[in-house]
C-alpha cells in the first residue's frame, strides 16, 4: 500500500501561551490551519475508519473561569479545575450544576502556570483522594486531596498532601497534564520553562514525563531506579493517554515549527532543543505526527474509538489522528475548526462520547456569552 502522507498545519505551546518579552518563543496555548506530516502506515482492516466524524450532543455547563485540568468521579461526575482562581468545580454530568467543592492552598496563578492538572485516585472508592499538579511560589508540585463531600460546599477538600516538589515553574512551559495510567501509576508531563537545556538534564525534573507511585515514589522499572523520570527531551508536555494496547501517547508544544503527537518509550529522548519535529538525528525519537504550530498548539489529548484525539488551543480545533497500531492509518483529520474558539482538554466518557473544555478565558482568548464550557461529543 501507498504510505500515506500528512500534511497538517498546527500551532504549538503550552496551552496556547505565547511568550512574553525574554521568554521562549513559539508556539503558545494558541491559533491555526493544516500542514505537518505523520508517519507512514498501511491502514488496519480492523482500525478506524480513514475518516472520522464529530457530533456535538450537548453543551454540559457554562461559565466556567479558566478551565484547565478535568476529571472523572467514579459515578460520571465531573472535577473541573480553575488555573487561575486555584478552586475546584464539581459538575452534574446529568443537570450540568456546578458546586464549588475547594479551594487548593498555595496555588500561586502566573503566567501559564497555576492549577492544572487533575487525577483520581485508582483507589478513590476507599481513599478518597484527588491529586492536582500546580504552581506555587517556588516550585511546581503535585499534591492529594482528601475529597469530603459530607462537608459543606467549598469545604470539602482537605490539606493538601504533597507527594512531588521541585519540579521547575516558569512564566511559560510548566506542563500540567497528570493521569493515572493502567499500570495505577501516576504520569505527569511537565516544561522546561523556557530554559531549553533542563530538557535534556536528566537531574532536572523540567521537560520530562514522569512516572511514580501513588505516594511520589520512583517505581520499579523506571529507567533510573532512584528517578521519577520516564522520558525526556521534551519542551511542553501537556498531553497524556495510552490506547487500547496500554501504549502511552503524548502532545506537546514545538516553539517555531513543529508541534508533536509521541508515542512515549521509558528512557526514550524526545529531541529538544536539539530537533524539534522529526528528523534524523541519532539518538532521538521522532514524532509520530506532528503540525504546524499555528495548526494546533495541543494541550490534552484522549483515546476513543481507534484514535487519538488532540485538542487543539492556538489551532482552536480537535484533531483526530486514527490509529493502526503505533502509527497513524490515515490523515489527521480537523473538527470544530474555529468553532468554540481555543480548545483546553478532552477527555474520554466511555464508548464513544468525549468531554472537551474550552479555553477562551485564560487570558489568550477572546471570551464570549458562555465561556468558558465543556462539551459533550460523539465521535466516530
Amino acid at each position: 500500500m501507498a504510505a500515506l502522507v500528512l500534511l497538517f498545519a498546527a500551532g504549538c505551546s503550552s496551552g496556547g501561551d505565547k511568550s512574553p518579552a525574554g521568554g521562549s518563543p513559539g508556539s503558545a496555548e494558541g491559533t491555526g490551519t493544516p500542514s505537518g506530516t505523520a508517519s507512514s502506515a498501511a491502514p488496519s482492516p480492523s482500525g478506524p475508519p480513514s475518516k472520522g466524524s464529530v457530533k456535538v450532543v450537548s453543551t454540559l455547563t457554562e461559565e466556567l473561569q479558566s478551565p484547565w485540568g478535568l476529571a472523572a468521579l467514579p459515578n460520571g461526575d465531573l472535577l473541573v479545575a480553575s488555573r487561575d482562581e486555584g478552586t475546584i468545580t464539581r459538575v452534574d454530568v446529568e443537570s450540568g450544576k456546578k458546586t464549588e467543592i475547594g479551594s487548593v492552598p498555595g496555588v500561586a496563578p502566573g503566567g501559564e502556570g497555576g492549577l492544572m492538572g487533575l487525577a483520581i485516585s485508582p483507589s478513590f472508592a476507599s481513599d478518597r483522594q484527588v491529586y492536582a499538579y500546580f504552581t506555587t511560589a517556588s516550585d511546581n508540585r503535585i499534591a492529594r486531596l482528601l475529597y469530603d463531600e459530607e462537608k459543606p460546599a467549598g469545604q470539602q477538600l482537605g490539606a493538601p498532601d504533597t507527594v512531588l516538589r521541585g519540579i521547575p515553574k516558569g512564566v511559560v512551559h510548566n506542563g500540567g497534564r497528570i493521569a493515572f495510567g493502567p499500570d495505577k501509576m501516576l504520569y505527569a508531563g511537565t516544561g522546561e520553562t523556557g530554559d531549553t537545556g533542563l530538557a535534556q538534564d536528566k537531574e532536572s525534573l523540567g521537560g520530562k514525563i514522569l512516572r511514580m507511585t501513588p505516594d511520589g515514589q520512583p517505581v520499579h522499572g523506571n529507567p533510573a531506579p532512584d528517578s521519577v523520570v520516564y522520558s525526556y527531551g521534551h519542551r511542553n508536555v501537556q498531553g497524556l493517554a495510552w490506547d487500547s494496547e496500554k501504549r502511552l501517547w503524548a502532545a506537546e508544544f514545538g516553539q517555531n515549527t513543529w508541534d508533536e503527537l509521541n508515542l512515549i518509550e521509558p528512557g526514550k529522548n524526545y529531541g529538544w532543543p536539539e530537533v524539534e519535529g522529526k528528523g534524523d538525528e541519532p539518538g532521538f525519537v521522532s514524532p509520530v505526527a506532528q503540525w504546524k504550530t499555528a495548526d494546533a498548539s495541543p494541550s490534552g489529548i484522549a483515546y476513543a474509538q481507534g484514535s487519538i484525539w488532540m485538542a487543539g488551543l492556538r489551532g482552536e480545533r480537535l484533531w483526530r489522528i486514527p490509529l493502526s497500531g503505533a502509527e497513524p492509518s490515515a490523515d489527521s483529520q480537523p473538527f470544530l475548526e474555529e468553532e468554540y474558539g481555543r480548545l483546553r482538554t478532552v477527555v474520554s466518557a466511555g464508548g464513544d462520547k468525549l468531554w472537551l473544555v474550552t479555553s477562551e478565558t485564560d487570558g489568550r482568548g477572546t471570551p464570549g456569552s458562555g465561556d468558558d464550557m465543556i462539551l459533550q461529543l460523539e465521535v466516530g
